[in-house]
This record gives structure tokens, sequence and C-alpha cells, in this order.
């Protein structure tokens, strides 16, 4: 019916059809509606840190939280220096990426440039079912497994004397970023143009040369994104550190050395150690601010890199 009509002559169409417009106002409606969630929840989620991080402030000065290198909320004398929080996080995220992302950027070459089309329906879903497993279970197995089973009769007890370390908990870090360095660099791969690796195998180069001189250029963005989305979720993740790193605050990126992450005292203190309108507790909420700021700095940054970066190809 509406073959070879204009676009003109398509609008008058549906003008003439109430029904049809108003099904198409309702479904833009409830468009609007859903960002406009969106956009109201992040809202009030930013009002609730910002004024209760204000409370806090007002009993301790941005010098110490900023400049002082202790923290120790919960007991006296109190300290509330956020560095040994933030050092607990650069830990558990510089040794998660030295693992997950040799791997990840390994499997998405093999995907991309030598699997088979069949072999690669198969692998790729069963790689990104490792993003399904509950987080809890990756942390009891880091504790359980990793620690007792294989680093502490690998590394001897002198080395790690308590259960809680890092190294373990990075390990299984590794394994839960791994669906999306590999997924989404695997994505970025296959989006470059065929064009591109039969001009690289007209002159002369392997299916290797061709993968890490013209494929992997070319889907830097993609690939850079990827990494900053998987910092990004280690940064944010909590019961892995929690239970696998243990809850000692330490200014050290040592993998063998029991730490404590912004998000792990988050949850401390959630779970009743501090009693609700305490300096103690309002430190969660600042605690919570400068996760947000630095999750937020690590989103700008993806944004920025990928449209410096990012290649279109007609």
């Amino acid at each position: 019916m509406l073959e070879g009509a204009t676009a003109a002559e398509v609008h008058s169409l549906l003008r003439k059809r109430p029904l049809g417009r108003l099904g198409e106002r309702a479904i833009l409606a409830s468009l609007v509606g859903c960002a406009a969630i969106s956009f109201v929840t992040m809202g009030l989620i930013i009002y609730v840190l910002v004024s209760e991080s204000a409370t806090f402030f007002q009993e301790v000065s941005f010098a110490e939280f900023f400049l002082d290198t202790e923290w120790q909320p919960l007991f006296k004398p109190t300290s509330f220096g956020i560095w040994e929080l933030v050092a607990g996080t650069a830990n558990v995220v510089l040794w998660s990426l030295v693992l997950a992302l040799p791997i990840g950027l390994a499997a998405a070459v093999y995907l991309s440039e030598y699997a088979h089309p069949r072999t690669r329906r198969l692998l790729k879903p069963i790689l990104e079912a490792l993003a399904g497993v509950p987080t809890v279970v990756y942390a009891y197995f880091a504790l359980n497994v990793i620690t007792l089973d294989i680093l502490r009769p690998l590394l001897g007890t002198e080395h790690l004397s308590v259960p809680f370390n890092s190294l373990s908990a990075s390990i299984l870090l590794a394994v839960m970023i791994l669906p999306t360095v590999a997924s989404i660099s695997e994505d970025a791969m296959a989006s470059v143009p065929r064009d591109l690796r039969e001009g690289a195998y007209a002159l002369g180069a392997t299916r290797l040369e061709v993968a890490g001189r013209v494929v992997v250029p070319a889907a830097l963005s993609g690939i850079v994104a990827s990494v900053l989305l998987a910092i990004a979720r280690v940064v944010g993740e909590t019961m892995i550190v929690a239970i696998a790193a243990g809850s000692t605050p330490n200014l050290t990126l040592s993998p063998l050395e029991s730490i404590q992450t912004m998000t792990g005292f988050m949850l401390q203190v959630g779970l009743g150690d501090a009693a609700r309108g305490t300096i103690d507790y309002q430190s969660l909420f600042a605690v919570g601010l400068m996760l947000f700021v630095i999750t937020l700095l690590f989103n700008m940054a993806a944004q920025v890199f990928v449209g410096r970066f990012r290649e279109v190809y007609e």
C-alpha cells in the first residue's frame, strides 16, 4: 500500500490514523518517562552523596581527608586519610589488569582473526558466561581455593601469614573482567573492514602481522574503551575484595598483603559497625562520593578517548 509513496504521502496517511498516532505518542511518552527516571535517580544519588558528605566535612577538614595517609575511622584515635583506601583500590585494579589484559586481548585476537566461525559461535557465549557468575562465589573461591590451596602452599606461610591478600582477589577480579575485555575488544576488531585485511595480505603480511599491525591499531578505540570499562567494574566491585582481600587499610601496591578498598570499607560500615549519624558513619558517604568521582572520571576519559581516536568506516 505504501510502496512508491513519498514521505509527505506517508505522513499524510498516518495523520489520518488517530489510533496509530496515539500509539506513537504513548510509546514516545514511555521512552521520555524512562529517560526522566534515569535522570531523577542519578540526581537523587548525587544529592544524597553530596549532602551527607557535607555533614562529614563539617567535622573533618579537606586537608586531613586528602593529605593524611592513615585511615582509621572506627577506632581511637580516629584518622580520616583517604589514600590508604585509594591505594587498596589501585592495588587490585593494577594486578587484575596485569592478569586480565594479556589473556583478554589474546582471546579477542584469536576469536576475531584465527577462530573458525563455528568455533567463535561456541566459545564466545562460554566466555561471556563468566560475567554471569555471582561475585560472592568468586570471593569464596578466591579465599578457600586460590589462597589456602594454591598460593599458601606455593609461596609459604612466611609470605602469606594471613588468609587475606590482594593477589587472590586480583586473580578472581581478572576472571570477572575477562569477558568484558575479550568480548568488547573482539567486537571492535570484527568491525574493522575486510578490505584492510585483504590489503595487508596482498602486501605479503602474515596473519599475525595483520592482527598486530592492522586490526589492533584500527580497533584501538574499542579496545581502550573495554579496558576503561573493566577498570570501572573493578573499582566498583565489593564482595570479592571485601572477602578475599581483607579489611586492613594499607598504603601499598604489594599483591601479598591484606588491604581494604573503598567499596570494602563501605560494606564494613553498612553492616552495622558504625552507629547511624556518627562521624564514622558519615565517612561512608564521603568515601562513596570519592568513588563516584573516580568512576565518573574513568567514564569521561573513555568517552573522550573513543571520540578522539574512533575510526569510522563507510
